[in-house]
């Protein structure tokens, strides 16, 4: 929310002293955020795939609302990744089948709802699982199509962050051509009164305010920070992938666990008490209740 806080206070201070000092030209400051903005979202539709035009807009959320990941969604994930490695040690792959197939109808990821309704996690998992399945011989050899697909998952966000940065880099161009149409306007009328000139002008120029205001005060940050959270967002599919290769290398569960817990950012990376805690229970609940496939 602190991202929040500083737009806020952008806002005040920068609309504040316009308003302070720039009279009747605001009457034209709608009509010129309308046509910068559009033409703004015009540019985003041409120049991308629909996908990552609705990725870069969502920017403007992910920026508010902060990374989708905290230190309890790690907890979650070792849990469940320990509880899969474990049953495929003692009983082979085919122990987890339907943990692999259908993991919505099962226990294991009913307890990691987050990752259950979350694509990249979840189908990471559960491919690269499948992919050992398959290629008993080597296992190993799932790690090469794991780091492949998360590296073309990040690809393909960090074009959406592009996405935005090339609209931050337009939006002084786009204020300039505001400008340029408000001076048309204003020579349009070039007999009336120089205060009627003038105010046109002063209108006109709002454009060229507005299109630095909005580059560098809105979009370029907001490029930048979504950026950053996308970075954060990845780790997790990288801590994932650690894992899953200590497993496939012949980790024990509890040893490629502590492998992944050491590779979660040191804001995020719960301690190794609360890891064992969590994964202790799990069971406990488990051999409780017993386990619905």
């Amino acid at each position: 929310m602190i991202q929040v806080a500083g737009l806020i206070a952008l806002i005040v201070l920068v609309f504040g002293a316009l308003f302070a000092v720039g009279g009747g030209a605001l009457a034209a400051l709608p009509f010129e955020l309308f046509l910068i903005c559009g033409a703004a979202f015009g540019i985003l539709i041409i120049s991308n795939a629909p996908s990552v035009a609705a990725e870069a807009l969502s920017g403007f959320w992910r920026v508010i609302a902060g990374p989708k990941w905290k230190r309890a969604d790690y907890v979650s994930l070792f849990v469940l990744l320990h509880d899969l490695t474990r049953r495929a040690r003692q009983g082979g792959l085919v122990a987890i089948e339907a943990e692999i197939e259908t993991p919505a109808k099962t226990v294991a990821f009913q307890s990691a709802p987050d990752i259950l309704k979350t694509d990249a996690p979840r189908d990471l998992i559960c491919d690269t699982f499948r992919l050992m399945a398959l290629d008993l011989a080597d296992p190993r050899r799932a790690e090469a199509a794991m780091e492949q697909r998360i590296e073309a998952h990040t690809e393909a966000r960090l074009r959406a962050v592009s996405a935005l940065h090339m609209i931050a880099d337009a939006l002084p161009a786009l204020g300039i051509v505001a400008a340029v149409i408000g001076i048309i306007r204003a020579m349009g009328v070039i007999d009336q009164s120089p205060t009627v000139i003038g105010g046109m002008i002063a209108a006109a120029l709002l454009g060229t305010f507005l299109g630095v205001f909005l580059a560098y005060g809105v979009v370029g940050p907001v490029a930048t920070r979504f950026g950053q959270i996308v970075e954060e967002e990845e780790a997790f599919l990288e801590v994932t992938g650690a894992v899953l290769s200590a497993y496939a290398a012949g980790m024990s569960p509890l040893a490629a666990i502590e492998l992944g817990r050491a590779a979660v950012p040191s804001d995020l990376r719960p301690e190794p008490d609360a890891v064992m805690h969590a994964i202790q229970a799990a069971r406990f609940q488990t051999a409780k209740t017993g386990r619905a496939a």
